[in-house]
């Protein structure tokens, strides 16, 4: 399998019955995929930094899941190790008043990532067509309206040279409610449970309908969706990681040159 088998192709109908969040395909060693992933987080080290340098290109990376899906894992353990200078993390909860007097993707538009920069949303834009349309919060007709401005507002990141990567940590509601239960267990893992999370756990069917029109409508040649099996972490991590490097070596990046005749130098004393 290649990192392409997780790309929900343009205009392609998803249900999500069809993958399963379980599997780990072609890769079912986790100690191998423990030193793939050390790997990959070191050149991702290795290609920020020419990223940063080169100040020409950016990335946008979208994470989106059900509750306890693992986003904030994958950001821990794919990027946690990344320079905090060039990396912009946003987590998107419910809007404020102020972000409510504006159109819905004000507040999103000022955390992309400028040149040479990694933002990471923890959550996203989409929630617009996640949430609200689960919890009827508006019309329908303004939310399925949003889909066509989803797609013009990443065409136009896209354009201004920001590389788009969305991700749906695809995990089962058994392993949802096994990670909920471990979250009580936990005494320092219980801040991470709310009740509101059962309430939304009693729409799950609600959520994948959702889902699954998100996914088909706005996996795009410059803003793809990739579906990846999230029940076992480790190989969320694996996977995240392979296709983050992919896409960033193929920008072709490069040191820019110092400042003419540096070879003449001399650091005085």
């Amino acid at each position: 399998m290649t990192e392409k088998s997780f790309l929900v192709p343009p205009n392609t109908e998803i249900r999500l019955s069809e993958y399963d969040p379980d599997s780990t395909r072609e890769c079912r060693d986790r100690g191998e995929a423990a030193e793939e992933l050390e790997t990959n987080v070191q050149r991702l080290q290795e290609l920020q930094t020419v990223l940063y340098a080169e100040g020409k290109h950016s990335l946008l990376v979208v994470l989106q899941a059900m509750d306890a899906g693992g986003k904030d894992g994958t950001i821990r353990h794919v990027m946690g190790r990344l320079n905090p200078q060039g990396v912009h993390v946003a987590s998107f909860k419910a809007p404020t008043r102020r972000e409510l007097a504006h159109d819905f993707l004000w507040r999103i538009h000022q955390h992309t990532p400028g040149r040479g920069e990694i933002a990471v949303f923890n959550r996203s834009h989409y929630e617009d067509v996640l949430v609200v349309r689960v919890h009827n919060m508006v019309p329908e007709s303004v939310w399925r309206a949003r889909y066509d401005h989803i797609n013009a507002f990443e065409r136009l990141l896209a354009d201004s040279g920001v590389t788009i990567l969305k991700f749906y940590l695809h995990i089962s509601k058994t392993e949802q409610k096994e990670r909920f239960e471990k979250r009580l267990r936990d005494p320092r893992k219980n801040w991470k449970f709310a009740r509101g999370d059962l309430r939304e756990r009693k729409l799950w069917e609600n959520y994948m309908g959702a889902f699954e029109e998100a996914l088909s409508r706005c996996s795009t040649r410059n803003a793809p969706w990739h579906i990846i099996p999230a029940d076992k972490k480790w190989y969320r991590n694996l996977i995240v990681s392979r296709i983050l490097v992919q896409a960033l070596e193929s920008l072709d990046m490069s040191y820019p040159p110092g400042e003419p005749n540096l070879d003449q130098v001399s650091i005085p004393d």
